[in-house]
């Protein structure tokens, strides 16, 4: 597992539709990749081998994957941001992941037309 990152900028909140967040799904080289958890974007880039196109957690690049992440799952239908049907345990599971992305990437935006859900 990596280290938490000293070298972050400050949060940004540039807004982003849902439509243009899928433009950094890693499948053009020449952009960025972003991951979206809880509507805080999040750039992976520096994890291509991760979130690239091909690898392992590519599902969640260009999109917020909040429900997967808080289920645990890599199935593509769980890959959605509504994550308002997740039990306590798994809201945990995604507050976990929230914290972990903020200690090593850089949030460059929020997703400015996703799902609105109580905390």
């Amino acid at each position: 597992m990596q280290p938490p990152r000293t070298d972050l900028a400050p949060p940004k909140d540039d807004p982003f539709t849902t439509e243009q967040l899928k433009e950094f799904d890693g499948s053009d080289s020449s952009k960025p990749i972003y991951v979206a958890i809880k509507g805080d974007i999040f750039d992976v880039s520096h994890k291509a081998d991760s979130y690239g196109k091909g690898h392992s957690y590519n599902i969640f690049a260009g999109k917020d994957g909040s429900r997967g992440l808080g289920k645990s799952s890599l199935k593509s239908e769980d890959a959605i941001a509504d994550y308002s049907t997740l039990d306590d345990k798994e809201r945990k599971v995604l507050d976990d992941w929230h914290s972990f992305f903020s200690k090593r990437y850089n949030i460059v935006g929020r997703v400015s037309d996703g799902p609105k859900i109580e905390s």
